[in-house]
C-alpha cells in the first residue's frame, strides 16, 4: 500500500496552523535522534508519524528484556538486536514519507561535530549525563537548537536548548540549568522508572520539536518543565543565558565526555560471566554489587548502591580479588575506576554485561 501524503497526514493538515506549508516543513527537515531506548524510541517514531524528512538515530546498545516496559516499539523477538536497527526497520514500514538512517556506535567527541553538522535540530533522548553534556556543547558551538528530557523516578524535564533569538542572541542552555555535571545522580537502571512518564516526556520533547519547525506555539525556550507524575503537578524554572559560546569552547577543549556505559571500558579491569562462574566461591573472592536490588543470581558479601559508592570509606584487602557487579555492568565498571585510582594494583574486575549478561 502506497499512501499519499494528504492521505497520510490528514489530521494534521486540516490544522490551519500547520496546513501544506507547515508539512512540507516538517518533510523539509532533518533531525538527530540520540539514544533510541525509552525516550528516543517514541520520539523518533511519533516524528516520522508527523512527516519529518529525514531522521538519523544514534545508540551503540541491544534490545534487553528489561527494556520492554517501557521501550514499547520493541518486542520479545528483537530482545539482543541493535536498537537502532530495528527502531529504523520499524519506521521504514509505517513511514514511507520518511528517510531513516542510523548509526550503531556511541556519540563521542570524536564524532558529535559530523552527527550534528547536517541536522536542523539534534533529540536527547539518552540516559548518560556525559552524553547530554557533550550534545549540548556541540550544539551551542555548532549553533544547533537541542530538545532536551531526562528523568528520574517519577520526575520529567524538558527543555529546548540553544534556539536563536529574533535579536540575534541564543537561549539558554543545559548549562545554565545545570552549571556541573553530576557524579551521583542514578540512571533509570539503579533508580527506577514509571513507563507512564517516560512516555510523556518524549511525548514532550516530540511536541518541542514540531513547534520548532512549524514555527507555531511557544517552545520551552529560557525555561526548563519539571514535571511529577505521582501529584500530576508540574513547574517551569527560568533559565538565564549565561555560559556563552566562547566559555563552552574552553569547557569541549578540556572535557573528555567519557561515559563508562558507552565507551572506553578497559577489557582488562572486566571479568566475563563464564570467568566468574568458575571463580565464585574462592576464599580470596568479595563480590560486591552497586545496585538496590536484591535479586541475585549469585551470593554477594555486599550491596553498595552505586550512589552510596565511597571508596574513602571502604575496608579494603589488597590480598583480595574484587568483583563489582550491576545490572549491565556499566556502574560497576564506574566502581571499578575509581577503586583503581586510590588502589592502582588491586585486582578489582567489572562483570562484563553485568547480571543481565549472566546466565
Amino acid at each position: 500500500m502506497k499512501p499519499t501524503k494528504n492521505e497520510l497526514f490528514k489530521r494534521q493538515l486540516t490544522l490551519p496552523e500547520i496546513g501544506e506549508i507547515g508539512q512540507q516543513k516538517l518533510q523539509n527537515a532533518a533531525v538527530l535522534v540520540v539514544g533510541c531506548g525509552g525516550l528516543g524510541s517514541p520520539i523518533a517514531v511519533y516524528l516520522a508519524a508527523s512527516g519529518i524528512g529525514k531522521i538519523h538515530l544514534v545508540d551503540f546498545d541491544t534490545v534487553a528484556i528489561s527494556n520492554l516496559h517501557r521501550q514499547v516499539f520493541y518486542t520479545l523477538e528483537d530482545v539482543d538486536k541493535s536498537k537502532a536497527a530495528v527502531l529504523s526497520t520499524f519506521i521504514k514500514k509505517r513511514a514511507p514519507f520518511t528517510e531513516v538512517a542510523y548509526t550503531s556506535k556511541p556519540i563521542t567527541k570524536e564524532n558529535v561535530f559530523e552527527l550534528v553538522e547536517n541536522v536542523d535540530i539534534v533529540i536527547d533522548g539518552t540516559d548518560s549525563l556525559p552524553t547530554k553534556y557533550l550534545l549540548n556543547d556541540a550544539c551551542v558551538l555548532k549553533k544547533k537548537p537541542l530538545v532536551y528530557g531526562s528523568l528520574y523516578k517519577f520526575d520529567g524535564y524538558v527543555a529546548t536548548f540553544n534556539v536563536l533569538q529574533k535579536e540575534g542572541s541564543y537561549s539558554a542552555n543545559l548549562r545554565d540549568a545545570f552549571p556541573e555535571m553530576a557524579t551521583d545522580i542514578p540512571n533509570c537502571e539503579e533508580a527506577g522508572t514509571l513507563n507512564a512518564i517516560v512516555g510523556m516526556i518524549a511525548t514532550q520533547q516530540v511536541n518541542e520539536v514540531l513547534k520548532l519547525i512549524t514555527g507555531i506555539g511557544k517552545p520551552l525556550t529560557n525555561k526548563l518543565l519539571i514535571y511529577n507524575a505521582l501529584q500530576n503537578t508540574q513547574l517551569k524554572m527560568k533559565l538565564t543565558p549565561a555560559f556563552l559560546k566562547d566559555k563552552i569552547a574552553e569547557i569541549f577543549k578540556e572535557q573528555t565526555y567519557i561515559d563508562a556505559s558507552c565507551s572506553g571500558q578497559n577489557p582488562d579491569w572486566q571479568i566475563s560471566p563464564a570467568a566468574l562462574k568458575e571463580r565464585i566461591g574462592a576464599a580470596n573472592l568479595e563480590i560486591i554489587a552497586v545496585l538496590n536490588t536484591s535479586e541475585l543470581p549469585f551470593k554477594v558479601q555486599q550491596t553498595i548502591p552505586i550512589e552510596d559508592f565511597d571508596v574513602a570509606k571502604m575496608k579494603i584487602a589488597t590480598s583480595k580479588t574484587y568483583i563489582m557487579i550491576c545490572q549491565r555492568g556499566f556502574n560497576s565498571y564506574k566502581a571499578v575506576l575509581e577503586l583503581k585510582n586510590k588502589y592502582p594494583d588491586l585486582e578489582v574486575f567489572s562483570l562484563t554485561g553485568g547480571i543481565s549478561n549472566y546466565k
